[in-house]
């Protein structure tokens, strides 16, 4: 007889007694395991240590509904071009249509598109905010991501408040094809405007920012912060070591290899973040206007 046949004879023998009262099931999402170190966390902790793990510090991904609840002063969040959705422009169509990948995407996610705007409080002081969710078709750049960042930025300009982006982005939207890659060079265009009106921009780069959003609003900041480990590129890994053939460093593409070669200025926690944001917002008022 077999180890696993004489277990399985003992149990037939003397059954284990049914224990309904002591059998309870967990609520989900109750507990959250971390990616990084597979610690279970309690989520209600979790969430007021703003999806940070609180073994290891690994930054979980958060959305931009959760983003706005974590810098945005309470009642005072105004979104801004709520309504505004891509008509398709260019019929695209690959397995299926692009009009219904954007229907599927917006029942999943409850979002119009990839990125939402508006202006609200930081710890009282007024900003204007964009945060790109990744949740919709990887946070990628189409029209309407473009037109609506511009929107915000242009009325901050007007307002003369600062402009914060958090990015959160793949790079452009390939079913929009060079419309999609147009929104680059029209929200730089928003904020060299903002710039010449000597207003701040702080573009925070979570994970993962990529392709055209790092090649154009992503590192124009005047103060560039990033989330700790955050993956920050522009073509792939493997692109670019085919393209250089050469083996690249194992931390190539993070903010910490970015921070150390000057190309991001500051690694903040997510923890620290909304802290230090209003901190910079402080040391950098807007100028007065001289008539």
């Amino acid at each position: 007889m077999s180890l696993f046949d004489w277990f399985a004879n003992r149990r037939k023998e003397s059954p284990e007694p049914a224990q309904p009262d002591r059998e309870r099931e967990i609520a989900d999402g109750l507990w959250t395991k971390c990616d990084s170190c597979g610690a279970l966390s309690y989520t209600k902790d979790l969430r007021a240590n703003q999806m940070v793990c609180l073994e290891c510090d690994h930054h979980m991904r958060v959305y931009s509904d959760e983003r706005i609840r974590q810098l945005i002063d309470a009642d005072t969040w105004q979104p801004m071009d709520a309504a505004v959705h891509s008509i398709d422009p260019l019929g695209f169509r690959d397995r299926k249509p692009y009009i219904d990948r954007l229907k599927e995407m917006q029942e999943k996610t409850k979002l119009v598109d990839a990125v939402q705007t508006g202006i609200g409080k930081l710890k009282g002081n007024p900003v204007g905010l964009g945060v790109m969710d990744f949740r919709f078709m990887g946070g990628s750049m189409g029209s309407v991501v473009g037109e609506k960042l511009t929107r915000m930025i242009e009325r901050s300009t007007e307002e003369r408040i600062p402009v914060i982006i958090i990015c959160a982005s793949g790079g452009a939207r390939m079913q929009e094809g060079m419309l999609s890659l147009m929104q680059m060079a029209k929200i730089s265009g928003a904020l060299e405007r903002h710039r010449e009106e000597r207003l701040l921009y702080i573009p925070v780069l979570t994970h993962p920012t990529a392709g055209g959003v790092t090649a154009s609003f992503a590192m124009l900041g005047d103060i560039i912060i990033a989330e700790p480990k955050a993956t920050i590129a522009f073509a792939g890994r493997r692109v670019v070591e085919q393209t250089l053939r050469e083996k690249l460093p194992d931390d190539f593409q993070t903010a910490e290899y970015l921070l150390a070669h000057g190309l991001v200025d500051t690694i903040v926690s997510r923890t620290q973040l909304k802290k230090t944001l209003a901190q910079l917002i402080t040391l950098h008022p807007a100028p007065q206007l001289t008539h």
